[in-house]
């Protein structure tokens, strides 16, 4: 059996129609490019080719923030239960998700990667009408419980999402079966988006028809530099915070750590999702001498709650957004949608678009005059999408180690000999082909950490 095979039980075909889609976002991006730089009028008018699939997106954002919530919740209670290791992971994701969305935050303020391209008419933000404190908050409150499922009021289905799924936890085994009746709701709602999916290339051609057409090569430029800029911002949180954190806590180097998982990176190259080295991942993290407990419980969490890569990108697309609509967020917007993000950004790991819905409902929350600017991240996302995957994979890796350590489960002298390539890993056995070598990820579920959400596909979000 072969290693793609093996990541994904052999269903070849699903990840085959993923590459396809791909390089269908890849050759739309480059015919829009061409039409808008050759007939900026008719590239304008193809506008509304990626406001309908903006709208798409729009229309997936309530039940999304639903889902992913009550069973992120659901996540943190199972997890909870196996006491020390499961407590020392949890805070530590939060702690670093949080710390990647004020990176991404701080990053894009230096750059304004958006700022020149004045794609809003000239129009200036709308603040005659703000509201007030009280307004916003009794604002949050829903009509009825499922109005906000079908209301286009984010932070309402946010707040019903919280009460249900504390509600659900507070019923104990009682709630299990609503619980998996969620989880099946998910899957019916994610199959939904991965059918929306297929339309990107028409929005990305349609999107970067429009944008290159009224503003030239000004776009491009913009384009690229929020590439550029995340793919840096990316080396910097690897290397610098995760590779001094990894330093100061085990003594252990971050560029012996990535070289002895580089099969697991060109892997996530090869399918853009970070979730297709999990069992690889569980099997290289035991063999470096962390325990099976902490390993399965710390990477299946992680590979939910610890999307660092994900947590930048939504922070800068979201300033690049307002920058490029001339209708930049202030210092406290920016704080609202990264306390958005920390909760939003969870339980939504590698799934097709959810990235982009997250995205809009953050901007949908808090400045929806902004929402149809998605529009522009929609023709570069999939160009992102491998720094994304290789981020959240380096940060669940380092992750592994530090809650080890902390948790007194990390044998140091093992780890250094397997880095220093003493006792190298046993590509010939391949641990994650073998049954018996994915017990890791079957004993953390029957103690209460969730199980890796292997059946979703494509790229994290």
């Amino acid at each position: 059996m072969s290693t793609a095979e093996a990541t994904t039980g052999g269903d070849r075909p699903r990840r085959d129609r993923t590459a396809y889609l791909y390089l269908a976002v890849i050759v739309a991006v480059l015919a829009g490019i061409f039409v808008g730089i050759v007939a900026p009028g008719v590239g304008e008018s193809l506008k509304p080719l990626g406001t309908g699939f903006v709208n798409l997106i729009k229309m997936m954002i309530s039940p999304i923030i639903f889902c992913t919530i009550v069973l992120g919740i659901g996540s943190v209670r199972q997890a909870a239960k196996v006491g020390k290791v499961g407590g020392l992971a949890l805070g530590y994701f939060l702690l670093m998700s949080t710390v990647a969305l004020a990176i991404g935050l701080v990053v894009g303020n230096v750059l304004h990667p958006g700022s020149g391209l004045d794609l809003s008419g000239g129009e200036a933000p709308d603040t005659s009408e703000s509201e007030g404190t009280v307004d916003f908050l009794l604002g949050i409150i829903p009509t009825t419980l499922f109005s906000a499922l079908t209301s286009s009021q984010v932070l309402q289905t946010l707040l019903v999402a919280l009460l249900v799924g504390f509600a659900i936890q507070a019923m104990g085994a009682t709630g299990e079966p609503v619980l998996r009746a969620v989880g099946y709701l998910q899957r019916l709602v994610f199959r939904v988006l991965a059918m929306i999916m297929w339309v990107a290339p028409i929005g990305a051609f349609g999107a970067i028809a429009a944008v290159v057409g009224e503003t030239g090569w000004k776009a491009l430029a913009g384009l690229l530099q929020i590439m550029l800029g995340f793919y840096l911002t990316c080396l910097i949180f690897v290397f610098v915070v995760l590779g001094l954190l990894l330093k100061l806590v085990t003594g252990l180097n971050i560029f012996s750590v990535l070289r002895y998982l580089g099969r697991e990176f060109l892997l996530i190259l090869s399918t853009s999702s970070s979730e297709s080295a999990l069992p690889r991942l569980i099997a290289k993290m035991e063999h470096v001498g962390v325990s099976r407990t902490v390993v399965g419980i710390t990477v299946p969490t992680g590979y939910s709650f610890n999307l660092d890569g994900t947590a930048i990108y939504l922070t800068m697309a979201s300033i690049f957004v307002a920058d490029a609509l001339n209708k930049p967020l202030a210092v406290g917007e920016q704080i609202g949608l990264l306390l958005f993000m920390i909760i939003a950004s969870k339980g939504a790991a590698g799934v097709t678009g959810a990235g982009l819905a997250t995205l809009a409902g953050g901007l949908q929350s808090h400045r929806p005059d902004l929402v149809d600017g998605v529009g522009l991240i929609v023709g570069i996302d999939r160009f992102m999408s491998e720094a994304r995957a290789l981020t959240n994979f380096a940060g669940n890796a380092v992750a592994t180690f530090l809650v080890g350590q902390w948790s007194g489960e990390l044998d140091k002298d093992r780890a250094h000999a397997v880095l220093r390539g003493e006792d190298p890993f046993d590509e010939a056995t391949m641990l994650d082909e073998e049954p018996e070598h994915r017990e890791p990820v079957v004993v953390a579920a029957q103690r209460g950490a969730p199980e890796a959400p292997a059946r979703r596909e494509s790229e994290p979000i």
